[in-house]
């Protein structure tokens, strides 16, 4: 198959500058796409070439499937990595992409729509023989028919989205009294949040671990599983922080949850990077799936870690047609436990703040200094300069560390996070900090409930001293400066597109 020349990044932030690394390793030439709020973003000047996308909101933007297609056209690009993300699971764009003559690096549209509907996704793992919660999953079902379901079940349950997750559309009912209640506060933010608002049903499993299974499948029938990851730590169903592998796996519990993962994978036909995400019970010896991710995780990196592998390389070299045993060491693709190296935790820092329910903050980063050392990788798309806008994520960076153990990875990772700064906006620096300061973390001691039973590691009491607190007035408030009357902007010399890069 012929190699990828360029490639179309259809994404933002650290996303789009891990893609780039990859395929510049590659010698693949790279495509930004920028709003206007992102024209002076890093993954803008990261790029070979940039396309700007009129506007600043994600509807304008970088959901604008035609104008993303028109900007590939345009550029001749031959191939379209989406991220995560935005249009990265949507089925038609997708296929879309294919019918331009193009290569979606992803699984095809008939995979995601085999599992990105989470009712026809638990009818395939139902099919495929993986364990499911018991549960209602019937397309179309109304608030009645769910009602005696829930019944018939037996309280409490979950109700989920059947077209999402992050946490939107999802409520336990611990009781037939409060069910009207609930449903249509889940319909109402499923409809708001994914344009759909069928809705699904199952029994509550009660302190369960979240583990997901890292998949890769090829074009010619194998499928890899490339061991787990627990992410448990989650506040509100969204997650804190990942690690792989997981503390509390088995030889025997990993071997079946890999077979299911696999089956579940063929079944679908699927080709390229997913997640298959599962439940583990208290007792760590029944798992139950909960759905498919069919794109590559926010946390991916923990597991690049383990394995020494390179999960966006395994993307474009499958979407060329290589074969995964010419790619994968043969005890990784076995799913060997020996072969795993070492231990990996990721946090996701973000740009809210704690000390006000975590409400977004957004405004100019004065100041920013990460950590570095031996087993510490940061994954980011700001820096010092760099504008947070209320458009997007608020993810703002991912700290990963490896190292031999859990234990010393936990050490690293409590180091590597006093070491890391930012002044301008607020962040969950602090707050996860003291989650992994915790004996409780410490032990593996934790289940997805963890964080609302102790919601006093959430809570920074530190104040910033006031010499800071003035100085970071004065830097938000003072004018920006002038322009220069005629003389260029200055551009940094690691801006891929003015010529500077290769010079020394």
């Amino acid at each position: 198959m012929k190699p990828i020349q360029k490639l179309l990044i259809a994404n933002r932030g650290e996303i789009a500058i891990r893609v780039m690394r990859t395929a510049r390793e590659m010698g693949i030439t790279t495509v930004a796409l920028a709003s206007d709020p992102d024209l002076q973003g890093r993954h803008a000047k990261a790029a070979d070439e940039v396309i700007h996308l009129p506007g600043a909101s994600a509807q304008q933007t970088y959901l604008q499937s035609e104008k993303i297609l028109a900007a590939a056209r345009e550029t001749g690009a031959d191939a379209l990595h989406p991220g995560y993300g935005f249009l990265s699971e949507r089925a038609e764009f997708a296929e879309a992409v294919e019918q331009r003559g193009l290569r979606f690096i992803g699984p095809p549209g008939s995979a995601m729509r085999a599992l990105g509907d989470k009712i026809s996704a638990k009818k395939l793992a139902e099919e495929a023989g993986v364990p499911l919660t018991p549960g209602y999953f019937e397309p179309g079902a109304s608030d009645a028919d769910l009602a005696a379901a829930a019944e018939k079940i037996g309280y409490p349950v979950m109700l989920k989205a059947s077209a999402g997750g992050g946490g939107r559309g999802m409520r336990v009912v611990e009781n037939a009294a409060d069910f009207a209640g609930h449903i249509k506060t889940a319909r109402s933010e499923a409809l708001q949040g994914f344009g759909d608002d069928s809705m699904m049903v199952e029994k509550l499993v009660r302190n369960p671990r979240h583990v997901e299974v890292q998949i890769v499948a090829d074009q010619h029938g194998t499928v890899a599983a490339l061991y787990e990851r627990e992410c448990s730590i989650q506040r509100r169903h969204q997650k804190i922080i990942e690690e792989a592998p997981s503390p509390i796996m088995t030889p025997e519990l990993w071997e079946r949850m890999r077979v299911a993962s696999i089956d579940l994978a063929l079944r679908a036909g699927y080709v390229g990077a997913g997640t298959v995400e599962f439940m583990v019970d208290s007792n760590g010896q029944e798992f139950y799936f909960l759905e498919v991710n069919a794109r590559l995780q926010v946390e991916h990196p923990v597991t690049e870690a383990i394995t020494g592998l390179d999960l966006v390389r395994l993307q474009l070299e499958v979407a060329m047609g290589a074969r995964l045993e010419d790619l994968i060491p043969a005890g990784i693709l076995a799913g060997r436990r020996d072969a795993i190296q070492g231990h990996a935790i990721e946090v996701r820092v973000v740009s809210e703040d704690p000390s006000q329910g975590f409400l977004p903050s957004v405004g100019p980063i004065l100041a920013w200094s990460e950590p570095v050392g031996p087993g510490v990788r940061v994954d980011t798309g700001y820096g010092q300069g760099s504008e947070v806008t209320p458009f997007y994520d608020s993810l703002l960076a991912k700290l990963i560390v490896h190292a031999n153990d859990r234990t010393t990875a936990t050490q690293r990772l409590d180091a590597a996070l006093q070491d890391f700064h930012v002044l301008g906006v607020k962040t969950n620096l602090g707050a996860v900090m003291n989650i992994v300061r915790d004996p409780d973390f410490a032990s593996a001691s934790f289940d997805t409930g963890f964080l609302g039973r102790r919601p006093e590691l959430l809570e920074i009491r530190t104040q910033l001293p006031s010499h800071l607190g003035s100085l970071m007035a004065f830097l938000t408030q003072r004018p920006k400066p002038k322009s220069t009357g005629g003389l260029p902007e200055l551009r940094p010399a690691w801006n891929a597109g003015d010529g500077f890069r290769n010079l020394r």
